[in-house]
Order: structure tokens, then sequence, then C-alpha cells
């Protein structure tokens, strides 16, 4: 199992992000990480353009997007997109893509959130012809008409990666990608219904077996603490709960919130937490740092210990 972090979720002024993912990108390839996860926060610095940011300023990393919420832009346009990041930053972006929820899609953006597995079905048949460049791009089905010549390609695969919870998504994830970019899925869930299903559409499709890039929460804490941990958790990342999406994927585990998935403790406790996800057939962790504390220096501290904890406990789970 791999082993990265989650970068730029953090809040803050353009000016401060940009020197954050910066130093962040260059502490994640300093301390042997293998890759690094840039979500798409709805009203935040823009994933691809945070990858190219990073990419320039690192040389061996992987870089990925988790996620890339579909219904924003049409297929050649991510396409172009990705494989311009792609060529900038030496092959290394993983494209991690996904239909998003009802509350970003329909609330947010005003679009329609109907049918979100069909219309992703429809949108990668685009987005990997598209990828898979260069030459001429036909594609018809219910959601697009697409001729639209292309002289982009990649000189080096770029993996694509779908966020999928449920059956019919995880059969589209291994039918027509790399695999599968995860969050709220803890060990029950992944090794009895994640795992299992993406790996038999991708064997029926005749594909390699897909990746399973699971997020969670990390803090390095006393034993005393880690319900403290587990509470912080659920109080600065807990309003995915209200998507229906994660809501059934919470019912195929033993996780309540996402507190329950926070991997909180000592090193041994944290590095057996890696491991049951590693058995439960998670190749990618992505790593979200979570400290705990009451005043700002606190909160820094707690983050830099946990930070040094992930980067040796990385070379112990390869």
């Amino acid at each position: 199992m791999r082993l990265g972090v989650m970068i730029g979720a953090e809040r803050g002024d353009m000016a401060r992000k940009v020197t954050k993912l910066v130093a962040d990108i260059e502490w994640a390839e300093n301390a042997g990480l293998d890759t690094a996860w840039v979500p798409q926060v709805p009203n935040d610095f823009d994933a691809l353009t945070a990858v190219a940011l990073m990419g320039v300023k690192s040389s061996r990393i992987e870089i990925g997007t988790a996620v890339v919420p579909l219904q924003a832009q049409h297929p050649i346009a991510l396409a172009r997109q990705a494989l311009s990041v792609h060529a900038a930053i030496g092959g290394r972006l993983a494209l991690g893509v996904g239909p998003s929820h009802h509350w970003i899609v329909a609330d947010m953006l005003g679009l329609p959130y109907q049918r979100p597995a069909a219309y992703t079905r429809d949108y990668l048949q685009v987005l990997n012809a598209a990828v898979g460049g260069p030459g001429p791009v036909d594609v018809e089905n219910t959601n697009f008409t697409v001729h639209n010549p292309t002289v982009l390609g990649a000189d080096s695969p770029l993996p694509v990666l779908v966020a999928a919870l449920g059956p019919v998504m995880l059969d589209l994830a291994g039918q027509l990608t790399d695999g599968t970019s995860l969050w709220m899925a803890d060990e029950r869930a992944i090794g009895d219904h994640i795992a299992p299903r993406i790996t038999k559409a991708a064997e029926n499709a005749g594909r390699p077996a897909p990746r399973i890039v699971a997020g969670i929460p990390v803090c390095l804490c006393g034993a005393d603490e880690v319900d403290a941990a587990r509470e912080r958790a659920n109080q600065i990342l807990g309003e995915a709960e209200v998507s229906p999406n994660y809501q059934r994927l919470l019912e195929r585990g033993e996780a309540r919130d996402v507190g329950d998935l926070c991997a909180a403790g000592d090193e041994s406790a944290i590095l057996a937490r890696f491991r049951r996800f590693a058995d439960a057939g998670v190749t990618d962790l992505s790593v979200r740092l979570l400290p705990i504390g009451e005043t700002r220096d606190e909160l820094v501290a707690s983050k830099y210990r946990t930070r040094e904890v992930i980067a040796e406990l990385a070379k112990e789970i390869r």
C-alpha cells in the first residue's frame, strides 16, 4: 500500500495558500510519501491549478485530484486541462473525478443531478477517448454528441480514477477507469463491498487490478486524547455526512461518522489502522492531517508531530 497526504483543503487567503501549497508538497516529497491528493473544495482553489503549481515545485511524487466534479465542465475541456497539467509536471498527474453530490451540483451550481451514474458513464466515454489521443474523439451517447479532433496525448499513462460508492458506480469504475477515490469508507465497507465489486468489474472488462484510494483523517495523540480527536473530526469534516451517497456507504461498514474513520492514537495505533486498510484491499491511503489543540500554536504543533510520524510510517507499510 502506498501512503499519501491530502493537500490544499485548509482555509486561508489566496496569497498564503499558494505559499502553503508549495511548502506542503516540498515536505511530502522530501518525506518520501508516494502521493499527494488535492480535494476540489466547492468554494476554494482550483484543484488542477494547484496540481500544476505543486508539480513544478517537485520532481517525483504523484499528485492527484480527489475529486473534480464532472458536471462543472465539458469532458473535452477537462481532458485538455488534465493532459496539459500532466505534461507540465512530467507525467505525474492522477485525475480523480466524480459525479459529486446533489448539494454541490444542484444546490450550489444549479445544474441537473438526475441519474448521476448514467451521466458519469457517458462522460467517461468521452473523457477516455480524449485522454487517449491524439486523434479524433467521436462519441455519441445519451448526454454527449462529440466529434472533436485533438492533437493532445499523454507521453506517459494518465490514470483516471472515479469516486465510486454504490454498486453501479463501482461497476463503472472497474470497467472504464483505473480505480476509485474514496471518502467515508471504513475497512469493512472496502473489504466487503468496494474492493470485491470494483475488482470483479475490472476483471470482466479485461482491465488491470484497480487502484483503491481511501482518504482518512489521522491524528497523533495520547490515548486520553483519542475521543477529542474524533470529536474534532466530526466538527470540521462531518458536513459530508448529509449526503445520501455517504450515508448509504456508512451503512455498509462499521463507522457511523467521520470520527470513527479517524486513525487516532500513538504511532502503533495509527500503524495498526493503516494495516487494516491495506488488508481490506486499499492500494493507496490518503491521509487528512487532523491536528488537535485549544490554541493556534497547539494546533500547529500537533500537525507537525503527526506529519513526522506519517513520514516514518510510510517506510513501514510499503
